[in-house]
């Protein structure tokens, strides 16, 4: 079973461990899966619908896996309707009340007066008043474990604490953890009676996209997936504005998320509403007005190390009517698009190793929600597993360190095999016609450290070729062998239909983290061409005529090693684009060094596995932006971007010839994809962690991202 999905006692021992700060509140006391026993999903019905005034705002319901981070309705009215609730009790009671129904009834009154005051007195400053969740710990209200776990096996667990960190509270006494279950159970009854009447805001029909509208023949007014399409080129058919009129453009609207850290999410915006994240909220948006519609909204998890501690969420898949996100521990959820209603919720990562997270945006393939996790400068086994987008069942699972026994297990002796990283935390593409989806995969396990890991360490930085309906292995492209320098491979494998070298062929382009570019034949994998695109390079002297690198023999130690390029590489996450048809190949590249050290240490859980660490050294840094022809297999222009070297925003192109982007100075731009010379800016007065997209409404052509806190969409001013 999922981490939530444990026997009851589990909301209870996770949300008081949390408010005191003692254990991680994802954690259960089930028994722990083992990696090939993946948790199973929690299901929950999806309440009925009913209509809303135009424009009417609705918070999503939460189910028994929905960590809220506060009420959607004023605690006071909470309170309010619970007393309410029990004057009716006097209402509603049939026949002159005896002496022994008032004396029971004041009874029952006394507990639950007792039980708010403890409940107040103890918990309310972490699950908030309502029990709704609170930014320190878990939602108790809305957890089906209350109903379904007798009063006797709470108050035990409540007493004696758990063996997964809970302390136990045996000091508060007997009858006011019994007073504070009674009161509990009363809110969650009322939270129960508000989940049933959640209203769809966005009408029937609206939204009801298909697995054809994710592979379209061009890109238009829609924008349906992390990438606009499962292509992953982020190339958009759309006109409207031009090099000649992109000096009118102007800012239409701006929203604002609850956020905890820099946006990275790309908006998805179909039928006119654009559906984003922040962290593990949800939000529903009018796209043309920015008007809010729905959100849903779950606490952030406590516990988690690296990047997932930081509740980074690039967004949303969709289908049908069905929205798709992961939740930074590691949680794929399905919301309804009308409401933001839940319908099934499922922990997807293995729960015995707590160093797992995820922030990716999901990818659907047919009828499959295709998800990765991220973790692997952590110690996690990294994989790529596929649900069933109506159920949420897993269908089948592609681990990215092989088992003993299986080709590449000589690299992972012992226990290495569970800890040997390869995360998935970017979303892959898929060719249709050749029914394949590509995923790269991230760094090994520890990163600096290859005493441990001898070998080429399959199938870490490489991108595999996975048969979608089953999830076997067709073949794997390897860029850099026993990995020293953290240089992931999850960087966008673009897919493209193009002459090359005189022959019509089907290719992947993609800019690698260890600063080549490399171009291979996605039938089979077959390496065609590579050549460098970064300024600072001496990791490898070049690749050889099989794609294989060429290695300069640098190896970090105690007192390091100067390697280029840095650990964060030549380029990174950040979105590539291509244009079809000009054949040029957009990318964001970053020239920087550092020193490199290695020392060697076992895996902990809780804390990260890098082996050492790095520091950029003196060498002069710099960014650019990057056109690469597919005709000369030469760049046709670079751009250098000012700034600080902070920026990490990705690509747009349009087949009006425009490229935008987000510099390393807090503005966005928009520029000329023939020169790359900019053509317009917007000072958005924050760093841009995300990659743009655009849309059209009406006829209307928007182009949006996420800059900072806010999404910003813009529009040729209207006369």
């Amino acid at each position: 079973m999922g981490p939530n999905a444990a026997i009851g006692t589990g909301w209870l021992s996770r949300s008081l461990s949390a408010c005191n700060g003692s254990a991680d509140g994802e954690k259960t006391n089930q028994k722990k899966a083992t990696h090939r026993d993946p948790p199973k999903p929690v299901l929950t019905p999806l309440p009925k619908a009913s209509a809303l005034q135009p424009g009417q705002i609705t918070q999503a319901s939460y189910t028994p896996e929905t960590v809220p981070t506060r009420c959607w309705f004023r605690p006071s009215a909470c309170f309010f309707r619970a007393f309410l609730r029990l004057c009716l009790l006097f209402v509603i009671t049939p026949g002159p009340a005896t002496a022994q129904t008032r004396l029971a009834t004041g009874a029952q009154t006394a507990n639950q007066n007792l039980g708010r005051r403890r409940y107040m007195e103890f918990c309310a400053s972490c699950h908030g008043e309502d029990a709704g969740g609170g930014e320190k710990a878990a939602a108790l209200a809305t957890k089906i474990s209350i109903m379904t776990d007798s009063d006797d096996l709470l108050l035990k667990i409540v007493r004696g604490g758990t063996e997964d960190g809970m302390p136990p509270f045996a000091q508060l006494g007997d009858d006011n953890i019994r007073a504070i279950i009674h009161y509990l159970r009363i809110l969650e009854g009322h939270s129960k009676a508000h989940q049933e009447q959640m209203p769809s805001v966005i009408p029937a029909g609206v939204l009801d996209v298909t697995a054809s509208d994710l592979t379209p023949s061009q890109l238009r007014d829609s924008w349906t997936s992390y990438n606009g399409d499962e292509s992953g080129r982020r190339f958009s058919s759309l006109t409207q504005i031009t090099p000649a009129n992109v000096h009118q453009l102007a800012a239409q609207w701006v929203f604002h998320p609850r956020t905890v850290s820099p946006l990275e999410v790309t908006p998805v915006v179909t039928g006119g509403i654009m559906f984003v994240t922040s962290a593990n909220d949800a939000y529903a948006l009018d796209a043309r007005t920015g008007k809010l519609l729905w959100r849903h909204t779950r606490a952030v998890t406590s516990g988690l190390i690296d990047d997932a501690s930081m509740h980074h969420n690039r967004g949303v898949a969709i289908l049908g009517d069905r929205v798709y996100m992961e939740t930074d521990n590691g949680h794929l959820l399905c919301l309804d698009a009308r409401s933001g209603n839940p319908v099934w919720d499922v922990g997807y990562v293995p729960s015995d190793n707590p160093n797992y997270g995820a922030t990716s945006a999901p990818l659907i393939v047919k009828d499959e929600v295709i998800v990765g996790s991220s973790g692997g400068d952590e110690g996690v086994r990294g994989f790529i597993a596929a649900y069933d987008a109506q159920t949420g069942k897993e269908k089948w699972r592609f681990w990215t360190i092989p088992d003993h026994g299986e080709k590449g297990g000589e690299s992972w002796p012992g226990e290495m095999v569970q800890h040997g990283g390869g995360a998935t935390w970017m979303p892959g593409t898929y060719d249709p016609t050749l029914n394949t989806l590509y995923w790269g995969t991230g760094n090994p396990s520890p990163d600096y450290d290859g005493s441990k890991r001898p070998g080429d360490d399959l199938y870490t930085s490489c991108l595999l070729a996975l048969d979608p309906d089953t999830g076997s292995l067709k073949w794997y492209f390897q860029f850099t062998p026993h990995n020293l320098y953290d240089y992931d491979a999850v960087e966008t494998p673009i897919l493209v239909d193009a002459r090359f070298r005189g022959r019509l062929r089907k290719l992947i382009v993609t800019a690698n983290r260890n600063g080549f570019l490399y171009i291979l034949d996605r039938t089979d994998g077959r390496f065609l061409f590579a050549t460098r695109f970064a300024g600072l390079l001496n990791w490898a002297k070049g690749i050889d005529s099989t794609g294989h690198p060429i290695s300069a023999g640098l190896v970090p130690d105690e007192k390091g090693v100067d390697i280029c390029p840095a650990d964060g590489g030549a380029t990174n996450w950040y979105a590539p684009s291509y244009d079809p048809r000009t054949h040029l190949f957009y990318f964001r590249s970053l020239d920087a060094c550092a020193i490199f050290r290695a020392k060697s240490v076992g895996w902990e859980p809780g804390h990260s596995w890098y082996a050492t660490g790095t520091w950029l050294s003196g060498r002069p840094r710099r960014q650019q932006i990057n056109a690469f022809s597919l005709d000369t297999l030469g760049f046709a222009w670079r751009e250098t971007l000012p700034g600080k070297y902070k920026g990490w925003s990705g690509l747009l192109s349009t087949a009006s010839g425009l490229i935008a982007y987000g510099d390393d100075d807090q503005d966005f731009v928009v520029a000329s994809a023939a020169t790359g010379k900019a053509l317009w800016h917007f000072s958005v007065g924050q760093l841009i962690h995300a990659s743009p997209m655009t849309y059209a409404i009406h006829g209307r052509q928007y182009i949006a991202i996420a800059a900072g806190s806010d999404i910003f969409s813009f529009a040729l001013l209207q006369r």
